[in-house]
């Protein structure tokens, strides 16, 4: 997979070897009066914003149903959209919704999203929704439904049921249904989907809704020359609709319960090492079906983004395999993935992919080999290039070629104003060199964050990616997630009157004086 093929789907969207720039923002991050961000009129002020600023990337977090602690990364299916993100100004412009019945809430959560307001409520009006377009009034058409059903069956059909049965029995642990069900019989399952049809039909609607909208925002962006780069977790929650509808392809007992979970060794950022709690693939399994299950994954995630970043890359070369009963990540043991050959695979399958390799941490020789040989670039985060670790001096624009993403910093970091402030604070003064920062960037720390977004611009990696946060000069409150902390993470939202003209200008000249074509 040379760097030279990776192209976006569009002839107008650059491709990764181009010298471009983009932001990091997540959909929910987006204002707006419905308690959470979604694909709504901000979506598209967005774009404007990004097109006047010079910027050719949206990069966001995956957008499939949010899980544990609202999180991303914790979802019920890895193929589904969140229903959280449907525009209900656009099911009004569709003859689903009267306008009145989308007034905006009194006294919404501007500044964090409120995931529970939020689904409270647009829960109504979703389902005020698919009672008229069930009976037939609007402007959706039921071919194009039908033929959004029959393109996406692979894997709808299961999400539908899971979600059905979560609610029927009050709880996503699909161990706790009754056997039949858990094991998936043929008889047991056809008898329940009977049984709930509407319901079914309910909810399969709303992804029909969901990834219609998406797809009108994917073209706006590509009509302005801006591509999407999306988010490919490497493992999957236990509680979702891919476990259970194939277990087989993963590493669990008799009973269904995980034998083995994911997770990170100790490290020098974190002693205690890290438990995720993920079920572990079967690999051998999956190889023995050439990787069907990946495959089909990988075609979805590239038909909605343009580029993928595929988070813990590592895991692609080896993983921490931990027993489901340990009680620290620090039990675990280092087991070798089939990477080579499930890329093969894809590759046969789906030729040169826009891949990211998100190879962050503790990282042996091999994943980085693995990385180079299949073209991919890799990921630098100035903010790491400050440490006192080893690993530091990687992260600095001297020590690294054009096939690279340089960011300022990521979803998981303290913004940079946070970065700087944590910082100064005695017990981190050994981990972060700030006074090498400062005299490399040659700011004063109240342009930190300019001067970091500059050093990005004019390093030689080809893709410069900038948080929102960051080009907002924002402090530690406007952090998207703390890893290890299982509350509070995934709220934060951009303010609607953030993203100024004369903001644009500046990004644009300071993307400009780069040579980051817009």
């Amino acid at each position: 997979m040379h760097s030279g093929a990776l192209r976006g789907t569009s002839p107008k969207v650059p491709g990764l070897q181009d010298r471009r720039s983009g932001l990091l923002l997540h959909l929910s991050s987006l204002p707006g009066p419905y308690h959470c961000g979604d694909l709504g009129p901000a979506a598209f002020r967005f774009t404007d914003f990004l097109a006047a600023s010079g910027q050719s990337w949206w990069q966001m977090l995956p957008v499939n149903p949010i899980g544990l602690g609202n999180s991303p990364y914790s979802t019920t299916s890895s193929f589904a959209g969140e229903p959280l993100y449907i525009d209900l100004e656009g099911l009004a412009a569709d003859g689903l919704l009267k306008k009145n019945e989308i007034a905006p809430p009194q006294a919404p959560s501007v500044s964090r999203s409120d995931y529970r307001q939020a689904r409270r409520y647009r829960e109504v009006r979703l389902k005020k929704a698919y009672r008229r377009f069930a009976a037939g009034q609007g402007r959706l058409k039921s071919d194009a439904y039908a033929r959004f059903l029959a393109r996406h069956r692979y894997w709808i059909e299961d999400f539908a049921l899971f979600r059905v049965l979560t609610g029927k029995f009050k709880t996503a642990n699909w161990r706790q249904w009754p056997v039949a069900l858990r094991r998936r019989q043929p008889s047991a399952l056809a008898e329940m989907q009977a049984a709930c049809q509407p319901e079914l039909d309910e909810i399969k609607f709303r992804q029909f809704v969901f990834f219609r909208q998406w797809s009108r925002l994917k073209t706006y962006l590509h009509s302005h020359g801006i591509g999407l780069i999306g988010d490919l977790p490497l493992f999957v929650g236990y509680h979702s609709s891919d476990v259970w509808a194939w277990q087989k392809y993963f590493k669990l007992r008799r009973d269904g319960s995980p034998q083995y979970v994911a997770g990170v060794p100790p490290d020098y950022y974190c002693p205690e090492g890290q438990l995720w709690g993920n079920p572990l693939y079967d690999w051998r399994a999956l190889e023995k079906d050439d990787f069907s299950w990946w495959q089909a994954r990988v075609r979805h995630i590239v038909s909605l983004f343009d580029v993928v970043r595929l988070d813990h890359f590592i895991g692609f070369y080896r993983y921490w395999e931990i027993k489901a009963d340990a009680a620290s990540a620090k039990e675990g043991r280092f087991r070798q993935t089939p990477g080579r050959a499930l890329f093969g695979a894809i590759k046969s399958a789906l030729g040169d992919l826009p891949f990211i390799a998100e190879d962050l941490g503790t990282v042996v020789p091999g994943v980085y080999t693995l990385r180079d040989d299949l073209g991919l670039p890799g990921m630098r985060v100035l903010q790491f290039g400050f440490g006192n670790d080893e690993s530091a001096a990687y992260h600095l624009p001297f020590n690294y070629g054009p096939n690279a993403v340089v960011y300022t910093g990521t979803h998981d970091n303290n913004t940079v104003v946070g970065w700087y402030d944590e910082g100064r604070k005695k017990a981190n003064q050994k981990l972060v060199n700030l006074k090498r920062c400062r005299d490399f960037l040659g700011v004063s720390p109240q342009n930190l964050h300019w001067g970091m977004i500059r050093e990005a611009m004019k390093s030689v990696a080809n893709l410069a990616i900038i948080p929102v946060q960051d080009l907002l000069g924002l402090d530690r409150r406007a952090r998207m997630n703390i890893p290890g902390k299982a509350t509070g993470n995934w709220q934060w939202r951009m303010a609607a009157n953030a993203p100024t003209g004369r903001l644009a200008a500046k990004l644009r000249h300071t993307t400009e004086i780069f040579n980051r074509q817009p």
